[in-house]
């Protein structure tokens, strides 16, 4: 099995100059916990629920303090975001997408294009789950 087969295709991503508040809501609304972040089509980081934790939001608690957070809130995804992201092409077996996850600590590896860094999806762990979900029954 591949990645290509499991993956979230076309995923929400934001760009380098979304806010940090901006990304939080996205976050929340989808209720999803990574948000790459691209430059036309082209990933250049990632954005987790954890980064968020780093400067002491989380979904639950901040999205009713938010106007005390403003300067957090207005600085820039690009300012936070874990850049370098380790990928994955389509061809990926779900084995290397485990241990890399595994290795790296990460719960989502975003999808490109071979030998390009076009993003064309994201695999996470909750995926991996469903899949192999899908196969128990």
């Amino acid at each position: 099995m591949t990645v290509d087969e499991i993956m979230t295709k076309d995923p929400v991503v934001a760009s380098e100059t979304t806010t940090l508040g901006e990304a939080l809501e996205i976050l929340s609304e989808l209720e999803i916990r990574h948000l790459p972040v691209v430059r036309d089509g082209d990933l250049v980081g990632m954005l987790s629920d954890r980064d968020l934790r780093i400067l002491g939001l989380s979904l639950i608690n901040d999205l009713e303090s938010m106007s005390s957070l403003r300067s957090h809130l207005n600085a820039r995804v690009s300012s936070l975001m874990t850049g370098d992201v380790i990928t994955v092409d389509r061809d990926a077996s779900i084995r290397e997408v485990v241990e890399l996850m595994i290795s790296e600590k990460v719960g989502a590896i975003p999808v490109v294009e071979t030998d390009t860094a076009t993003l064309v999806g994201i695999v996470s762990y909750i995926d991996i789950l469903q899949a192999f979900g899908d196969r128990l029954d």
